[in-house]
């Protein structure tokens, strides 16, 4: 269903789906929070310029609630970590920034709250002191928890599921300014369409996540996988720790690095010096072999806490390159390695505008609009030189490449995909055009990329 135009109405319980109850809003007294002038404002990688002309910082739910109230349009924006327009709004946005810290720690529950805007690298240390882990992590800790979850951004592993799957409770602040609570238990129905929301049906201020007892994670690393041996062992390479992450160039028939790790509260047995035919890395790497490993979290087999080995890049660095662009592309496991050599067959096209791939796996979850809804996938990704115009043309030669496959693109990265095909592969998307209706009937939320790509 694609809706041209902006007219909505409100959903009702005839929709069939279950409303939660709206929390009474804190107070109605106006809260001044002024904008701030604007310069050229871009994503973290610079390839992105905003065109939201006012910048707004509130402080408090109370001050988010009073600007949501008195705009006529805007959009959340987190730590600027996506490559495309889905956080800009051609008049708006509210930063989370200082929506951020530790809130509550439910150690009966097994849970953690944090504020939207809170970082993973900020707050998982003080989770780790308190004897308490998240089940994974992305391959950056310079994330805001909402932006992750909003856009199904993952870590890595068979049985691991997106960083959104860790959510069992949200709160956020729909289009009339109301604060909405939702839980995973009581309000099911809609909870599995607003977890990967896409910033389109309010903004979050604070999110509750599932925690587990602390654990140390060991990385090891291998050079010179054979794709042969990849072919042949597809299933035992990327099932050989807790997270497997490969990394290519496209180039010599070769996988040029394997990351596994592994924790090390679970049985280990030796890797060796030779991993299917690669051989064992005798110093830390950068994915991109050519960069420094200053910025990577520790390997060699060194063990170390959850929060400084899940991710590929430390907290107090910059991640991977800095100037570049990123691309990734989810395809059911099934079909994974056929994916693979398919893009293989493009090799000297990717090439002359690529930085690394990376190839991880994601388990399946029963987020609506997540790429791996009931399905475990294989995401492929690309880290592109800062080559726009190239890159742009290259994109639907690859998307056309994976077309028989099923793939679906990051929400977060750059793609070309068109919105007939995205229609097609997210079957909860009219359930999740409902949930528009709901929380957002005047469509205050609606950017350029929604109207593009979802209504």
């Amino acid at each position: 269903m694609k809706r041209k135009q902006f007219i909505r109405t409100t959903a009702t319980a005839a929709t069939g789906m279950a409303i939660a109850p709206l929390a009474a809003c804190k107070s109605d007294k106006k809260v001044k929070v002024e904008s701030k002038p604007q310069g050229k404002r871009t994503n973290w990688a610079g390839n992105y310029a905003y065109k939201a002309k006012n910048l707004y910082e509130p402080k408090t739910v109370e001050e988010v609630q009073n600007l949501v109230k008195e705009l006529t349009t805007n959009k959340a924006l987190g730590s600027r970590h996506c490559f495309n327009n889905i956080a800009d709004n051609p008049l708006n946005q509210i930063s989370t920034k200082y929506l951020a810290g530790l809130y509550h720690l439910d150690e009966e529950a097994m849970t953690v709250t944090v504020g939207a805007g809170t970082k993973y690298g900020d707050f998982a240390p003080e989770l780790h002191q308190k004897g308490y882990a998240l089940h994974n992590l992305a391959s950056l800790p310079h994330i805001s928890v909402a932006g992750a979850c909003a856009t199904a951004t993952h870590g890595s592993g068979v049985t691991n599921g997106n960083l959104a799957t860790s959510v069992v409770a949200l709160e956020m602040v729909n289009a009339k300014g109301e604060l909405i609570s939702l839980d995973k238990e009581k309000d099911k129905d809609v909870f599995e369409g607003a977890v990967v929301n896409l910033g389109a049906l309010g903004i979050l201020t604070k999110i509750t996540l599932r925690v587990e007892k602390t654990f140390d994670v060991r990385q090891d690393l291998f050079q010179g996988l054979p794709l042969e041996s990849l072919k042949e062992n597809f299933d035992a390479i990327l099932s050989s720790g807790y997270s497997v992450s490969l990394f290519t160039d496209w180039q010599n028939d070769i996988i040029s690095q394997v990351w596994v790790k592994r924790r090390t509260d679970r049985p280990l047995k030796p890797l060796g010096e030779t991993f299917f035919g690669a051989k064992a890395a005798t110093k830390n790497l950068h994915p991109i072999t050519r960069l420094s490993a200053e910025n990577c979290t520790e390997q060699m087999g060194v063990p170390g806490p959850w929060y400084d080995r899940l991710p590929h890049f430390k907290m107090g660095f910059t991640p991977s390159s800095g100037e570049e662009l990123q691309s990734e592309f989810f395809v059911p496991y099934k079909n994974a390695l056929d994916a693979i050599l398919a893009l293989e067959q493009k090799k000297d096209v990717i090439y002359p505008h690529l930085m690394i791939s990376e190839i991880r796996t994601i388990a399946a979850d029963n987020l609506w609009m997540s790429p791996c809804y009931q399905a475990d996938c294989v995401a492929i990704h690309f880290t592109w030189k800062q080559h726009i115009k190239e890159v742009a043309e290259l994109l639907p030669t690859l998307e056309a490449t994976l077309e028989p496959f099923d793939a679906r693109p990051h929400w977060g990265k750059v793609f070309t995909m068109s919105p007939s095909v995205l229609h097609k592969r997210y079957s909860k998307l009219p359930e999740f055009i409902e949930l528009m209706d709901l929380y957002d009937p005047k469509g205050k939320f609606v950017n350029d990329y929604l109207k593009l790509n979802i209504v």
